[in-house]
């Protein structure tokens, strides 16, 4: 689950960090060349290979080292890795580190296509040793063959490995608001803006969370701007435009690529969340509160919900195991009654296939055994571990009922939501996997809930048509030319747009209509009418693969 930090950057003006990490290292000669048995084990008869490698994990996640089936697999690979992990920063730091030439053996999540044309010869072309050394690999390549599209490169080359899971759902947010306090207000569900603001003030000024203090109700929160899937984003599905999350802003409509940012739709949605901020309705931290603080606040104070309308993955991930049974999922909600073809949020490409999970030094050493271990990480039995934690006695994450389908525990420790046991225990969403389609897996208790509290979408989502509602951004390929220029243009274009949007919603003050079409120029100058082009030229060639 990706999450946007620019805004805070923005804001606060922070300066880049500086990080350094000591180039690939290696146990001297190669020990990677011995056979494989049976059971899949690589068999050197010499020492470890020593490797590095850099995970930019979530911040519940626990130390690496810690994680049996993780041992347990660099064990059958007979590697011996030296992990640097990082949980924030990882933009402003990986600058410093790629610029300096000397990274790791390994990077898992942490690179971006860009990054192959701006540090060009950084990074090593996977291809050959994918064909040679991968199995696991080729065998996602063949079953999924959009896998492989998303990896290579124009060129033919591939830098970065991506995972695989048919498992999410096809939308990543679930707008929540509190049922407890809608009886407390004697109020219903809304499906309007007009409704949902009513609803917001009475959770504003009637004591709603019952408490005795008028003043600590949060009526509404989101992470992310509108970009990420628990943002402000589904207010512009509210309009009738079919969006997808951390999509900068790009999306198709009648075989054109657009972007919303200079959309007559997000100024109607700015104006709004500018209303509802003058009145004190939205949290004063929302511009600039990283997820976790987002995370916390919304599990309130022991049974004390705090906050009333939101938006998250699922209830007990979103509030924890004290108040998440005072919250359901809204339906979509309609700008007004006059609203057509309302839409939500589709995900399902951004939730099921994900580039670049793995990428690989140039300088590396020993790119066998380097690739081996990478290969590892897609095994079936792996890949279900990399995701839900290790099947083991001491992870005690995934059961094998020993006829060839597995079940996902409840969390070991009870003070735990299933969520954060997952994202504490193992690499979760963030990882390198392959999950198989027609895996014999019963998930968990909050993938179960995920099914249910999302229920309320599936008209809205069932409607879409993937090869003309959604930008298909995963699949589009670009050369090494375009990539660059969008890569610089759209950092102007985020500057602009993320001080623009957050001073509007903070300041009363500021004329929205007045300043319109001035702000549209100036983003279209920065260049998003170069990036426009670029984006519509690949997207009308992706459109000719699935005629």
């Amino acid at each position: 689950m990706k999450r946007r930090k620019r805004i805070l950057a923005v804001i606060l003006s922070c300066a880049m960090a500086a990080a350094t990490l000591a180039g690939c290292n290696s146990a001297g000669n190669s020990s990677s060349g011995g056979n494989t048995d049976n059971s899949g084990n690589v068999n050197t008869g010499e020492g470890k290979v020593k490797l590095t490698a850099l995970f930019v994990k979530h911040s519940l996640t626990k130390d690496l080292n810690t994680m049996q089936w993780l041992t347990d697999l660099e064990e059958k690979y007979n590697v011996e890795i030296e992990w640097q992990q990082i949980s924030a920063d990882w933009d402003q730091k990986k600058s410093a580190m790629f610029a300096s030439g000397e990274i790791p053996d390994l990077l898992f999540g942490a690179t971006v296509d860009s990054d192959y044309v701006q540090y060009n010869g950084l990074f090593e072309d996977m291809k050959p040793l994918i064909e040679q050394y991968a199995p696991n690999i080729q065998s996602m390549f063949k079953e999924v063959p959009a896998t492989e599209v998303m990896a290579t490169t124009m060129e033919g080359k591939i830098f970065g490995i991506p995972s695989y899971k048919s498992l999410w759902p096809q939308t990543v947010g679930t707008t929540f608001i509190n049922k407890e306090w809608l009886d407390a207000v004697n109020m219903e569900v809304p499906t309007t803006w007009d409704e949902l603001e009513k609803v917001l003030k009475a959770f504003k000024e009637q004591d709603a969370n019952g408490n005795g203090d008028p003043n600590d109700e949060i009526p509404m929160d989101f992470n992310g701007g509108f970009e990420g899937g628990f943002s402000a984003i589904h207010l512009l599905s509210s309009t009738g435009m079919q969006v997808s999350a951390d999509q900068d802003g790009y999306f198709v409509q009648d075989g054109k690529v657009q972007n919303y940012y200079i959309d007559e739709r997000f100024k109607r949605v700015m104006k709004f969340v500018q209303r509802l901020w003058s009145q004190g309705l939205i949290n004063e931290e929302a511009v600039t509160q990283d997820y976790s603080k987002y995370q916390s606040l919304a599990r309130g104070e022991g049974t004390t919900a705090k906050v009333g309308f939101t938006w998250g993955w699922e209830s007990g991930d979103r509030f924890g195991n004290e108040v998440q049974g005072q919250y359901v999922s809204v339906p979509p909600i309609k700008e007004n009654e006059d609203t057509e073809n309302v839409r939500y949020a589709y995900d399902f490409y951004g939730q099921n296939y994900v580039s670049n999970r793995v990428a690989m030094s140039a300088k590396c050493k020993d790119k066998e055994a380097a690739m081996k271990f990478v290969d590892g990480f897609y095994d079936e039995l792996v890949s279900m571990q990399v995701l839900f934690g290790g099947m083991n006695d001491i992870d005690i994450c995934i059961k094998d009922n020993g006829d060839g389908s597995y079940e996902v525990l409840p969390p070991a420790d009870t003070d735990l939501d299933p969520g954060t046991w997952k994202w504490t225990n193992s690499f979760a969403d963030n990882g390198a996997f392959y999950i198989r389609d027609g895996l014999k897996l019963k998930l968990g208790s909050d993938m179960q809930r995920v099914k249910e509290e999302k229920s309320v979408y599936d008209d809205c989502l069932s409607a879409v048509d993937r090869n003309k509602d959604v930008f298909p951004q995963l699949f589009m390929k670009y050369t090494q030319e375009d990539t660059n220029s969008l890569a610089m243009n759209q950092a102007n274009i985020d500057n602009i747009v993320d001080q623009t949007w957050s001073a509007w919603m903070t300041d009363s003050s500021r004329d929205i209509d007045a300043e319109w079409d001035s702000f549209v120029e100036s983003v279209k100058n920065s260049g998003l009418t170069q990036n426009l082009e670029i984006r519509q030229k690949a997207y009308d060639e992706y459109l000719k693969t699935v005629e």
